[in-house]
């Protein structure tokens, strides 16, 4: 039950099985009541209690447990036979050295005078087999000693104060969580799972290497800096792989990037497990696979990569394997050449290869420092072990051995500190509180958690000039730095899959470019999408728009919808056609009006003249000019004095000019109506006709000051209309007061109208009325059309209507008024005599 207990959180089938049959194992001792031969049932499932695969005597013990084995030979689990003692095969070098640097350090701190002066440090290191279960049994000979004890109590004390390992997470989980319920400390040099800094569950647990938390986040952000948004992604099956794998795609979704696939594989997977992964991984179509692989499992998925011929893929590794020397060789090259990846910062340790290269050296060359040994040559001591590579006397590449070399040092000041202040059981609380620096100028100290200072650096897998495969560093990761300055690159050139410069792409679609936006495909990632134009009036100006931008109010997009350029400012000037085409028939119509003055100035003696009533013909043909050249005021940009002037010109001359043509009618009836000629025109009419002209066209200007007192047109931009374009247009500010000048005119229009009907029977020869009658004709019905036309004209077009009613109206008035008259005055020159204006009816009178 307690070994259940201890172990119960490793979700791993070996350890379930294990709890399975030892509660199988304790109900069957209880059934037959041998209760006090439970303890030795335990011992033989765990095996026996070996001795340390090195160790030392001294004052104080710190503990050590490494993978020197890599490997566990499989055994049978049966409920009526012993466990097969566990055996572990496979010799890993790396740990073996892990294990060399730790009694180094301690060798080195045993010398030193001032770091635990006159206390000797002894060691006891266990081989973890990189498994579960050795772990387990690692720690029980740690904390109980090598003795077994049948009966109901322990052994006694712990036998260790310090625990440095292991290197794989799932292994130190079990460590810590069976330490921790001794508060005995554990300090991992590998351990990388993030789920260690959870202080409730390894409230003893200490390292030297940073949490995967850091190392998965700064791994999204290497991908999303190169631009790769769809990535394969490959694990271990184990608790270092699922939870760096996890908080990996947490991170990436974050940052954009998308995960097409992410198998897993154990250490124990079976070859067509293996197989499978690898088919996955080739038929993706993402060219880059984060492997996020402890170094048993990417040894596994390497032999079967190559089998398959996996090539072409950018490799983008973890902290476990991406400075494994024993990877960088010609075997793997076609295969991870061009990897990059976060890696633990190097260092060196002064003294360590001298010290390791004496232990290693019988065992490398096969031959004994001893003579006595028969069956082995003796060293000459010639042989150059310096020549010999091998993981174990590499020291090129120290960066977790380093961690080991960290550890160990940290457990040193730790038991200074405490024999100093005179405690003998705060192991852990004087462990969290080191800080102090290594020769090297390095500094160690724990976070809260027990977690170190979060640095990485970036290598790049490029060949030297002798063609060998070496660890470039082309950049740093400091989580300690402000938010989106943790990830910095060095400026050096970075070697890809492809052996060149040339950075590989790898998304699920192409990149949209400015102008267009991403469209998610239904059923795929966010990162598989579709290109759309922006719509028109939005913009995209960077790529991989997620949406478009509209553009601001005054503003409007361009023809590749990538930039917001000004809106065409739309009015009638005077370079347009239309603008051009206008004043060309205003400037006419006004020349015309002023030639035709000139005409009625040259004959104003003759008697047409003079039956005309010159003085209202002069006002007239005046007003009628002004009317032709108000209609300039209407084209061109409008501004605050043009938009006030164009409506009031246009209100007040029309009024003046309808006035005129009213009085001239009134006084035609007039006089028409005289019963003799004595009395055609009496002389006080001359000033009544003024009276008239001045009283009807002062009520217009009172109109026009009454509404710019109140609410005066104004320029205005005009925004809904057209969405492209911007319409410059003078509004109206009242439109009330707008009516009421058109409707007064066309008031004095219709009186003109109904007086002129009246009067059409008077003498042919000199029917004025008839002529005003055609006139107002023509200017009602241009001003009856105005109405709708204005209403409905977009635009330019609008004042281009307004204009066009002005000049048709002005020139309906001066032919069909002026042009009779003219007629006679230039080409019949017979019928400008009194007799004829007097007419027949009256010459028979006569």
């Amino acid at each position: 039950w307690m070994v259940c207990r201890i172990l119960g959180p490793v979700h791993l089938k070996c350890i379930v099985n294990m709890c399975f049959c030892i509660s199988v194992i304790s109900l069957m001792v209880v059934i037959m009541g041998i209760l006090a031969e439970e303890e030795t049932a335990i011992c033989e499932l765990l095996g026996s209690p070996e001795l340390p695969l090195l160790s030392k005597s001294g004052d104080i013990f710190i503990g050590g447990a490494f993978s020197v084995h890599s490997q566990m030979a499989a055994s049978s689990l049966s409920l009526s036979d012993a466990p097969d003692p566990l055996i572990c095969t496979r010799v890993n070098f790396r740990e073996f050295r892990f294990a060399q640097t730790m009694i180094f350090a301690i060798e080195e701190i045993n010398n030193s005078s001032s770091l635990l002066p006159n206390i000797s440090i002894g060691y006891k290191i266990f081989d973890s087999c990189g498994s579960t279960l050795p772990s387990t049994r690692a720690a029980m000979g740690l904390i109980n000693g090598q003795e077994r004890t049948f009966g109901n109590t322990c052994s006694g004390h712990s036998t260790v104060h310090a625990i440095v390992g292991t290197s794989e997470s799932s292994s130190t989980i079990v460590l810590s969580q069976i330490a921790g319920v001794f508060q005995i400390p554990v300090i991992s040099h590998f351990s990388t799972c993030a789920c260690l800094s959870n202080r409730k569950e390894h409230p003893s647990f200490f390292r030297t290497i940073p949490s995967d938390y850091y190392q998965s986040r700064a791994l999204a952000q290497l991908v999303k800096y190169f631009g790769w948004t769809w990535v394969g992604a490959v694990r271990s099956d184990n608790d270092y792989g699922n939870n760096g794998m996890a908080t990996f795609i947490e991170a990436a979704t974050k940052e954009g990037v998308c995960v097409e696939y992410s198998e897993a594989i154990a250490r124990t997977a079976s070859k067509e497990q293996v197989e499978r992964v690898v088919r996955v991984i080739s038929r993706g179509s993402a060219k880059v696979l984060v492997a996020f692989l402890a170094q048993n499992e990417i040894d596994i998925l390497l032999e079967e990569a190559l089998s398959q011929n996996l090539t072409g893929l950018q490799w983008v590794g973890s902290e476990s394997w991406i400075t494994a020397h024993h990877l960088a060789t010609m075997k793997y090259s076609g295969i991870l050449y061009g990897s990059i990846g976060f890696a633990i910062k190097k260092a060196k340790i002064v003294g360590l290869q001298d010290f390791l290269l004496q232990e290693f050296w019988e065992e490398t060359f096969g031959c004994s420092f001893q003579s006595s040994l028969q069956e082995t040559k003796q060293c000459s001591g010639s042989e150059r072990l310096r020549d010999i590579k091998n993981p174990f006397t590499d020291v090129s590449e120290l960066r977790i051995s380093n961690n080991v070399y960290k550890a160990v040092y940290a457990v040193a000041h730790a038991m200074h500190s405490m024999l100093k202040c005179g405690e003998n059981n705060e192991v852990v609380k004087h462990i969290q509180d080191v800080n102090f620096s290594l020769k090297s100028g390095e500094k160690v100290y724990f976070d809260e958690r027990g977690d170190p200072a979060a640095t990485y650096q970036l290598v790049n897998w490029q060949r030297n000039p002798a063609g060998d495969i070496v660890f470039v560093v082309v950049g740093s990761y400091d989580a300690s730095l402000q938010s989106g300055k943790e990830f910095t690159m060095n400026g050096l050139n970075i070697t890809w899959v492809t052996e060149s410069f040339e950075r590989p792409v790898s998304v699920c679609s192409e990149s949209c470019p400015p102008g267009f936006r991403q469209a998610m495909i239904k059923g795929k990632p966010i990162c598989c999408f579709t290109c759309i134009n922006c719509a028109v009036g939005e913009i995209s100006n960077s790529t991989n728009s997620a949406e478009c931008s509209p553009c601001p109010l005054e503003y409007w997009s361009n023809e590749d919808h990538n930039k917001c350029v000004p809106k065409v400012l739309e009015f009638l000037s005077y370079e347009e056609t239309m603008g051009t085409l206008l004043t060309a028939f205003s400037l006419f119509g006004a020349g015309l009006t002023l030639v035709v003055s000139f005409v009625f100035f040259w004959f104003r003696h003759t008697p047409l003249v003079k039956a005309s009533n010159s003085e209202l013909s002069f006002l007239l043909l005046f007003s009628l000019t002004l009317c032709f050249l108000c209609s300039l005021t209407f084209i061109g940009r409008p501004t605050d004095w043009s938009c006030m002037l164009r409506h009031v010109a246009f209100g007040i001359t029309f009024a003046l000019c309808i006035s005129c043509i009213l009085t001239k009618t009134i006084t035609v009836v007039i006089a028409f109506k005289a019963r003799t000629p004595v009395n055609t025109v009496p002389q006080c009419l001359a000033s009544y006709q003024r009276m008239g002209v001045v009283g009807g066209t002062f009520l217009q200007v009172l109109v026009c000051v009454v509404w710019l007192a109140l609410a005066p047109p104004f320029p205005h931009k005009n925004t809904m209309y057209a969405a492209e374009r911007i319409i410059l247009e003078c509004n109206l500010g009242s439109s009330i007061g707008f009516w009421v000048v058109l409707g007064y005119i066309g008031l004095l229009a219709v009186l003109c109208l109904i007086l002129a009907f009246l009067a059409r029977k008077l003498p042919d020869n000199f029917n004025e009325a008839k002529f005003i009658t055609f006139s107002m004709l023509i200017f009602s019905a241009v001003w009856v059309t105005f109405i709708p036309a204005y209403v409905s004209s977009p635009g330019k077009f609008t004042v281009a209507v307004e204009i066009f009613a002005i000049l048709a109206s002005s020139f309906g008035l001066l032919f069909c008024i002026f042009a009779p008259k003219c007629y006679i005055l230039l080409l019949k020159p017979e019928r400008n005599t009194k007799s004829h204006m007097m007419g027949r009816d009256l010459q028979k009178k006569h």
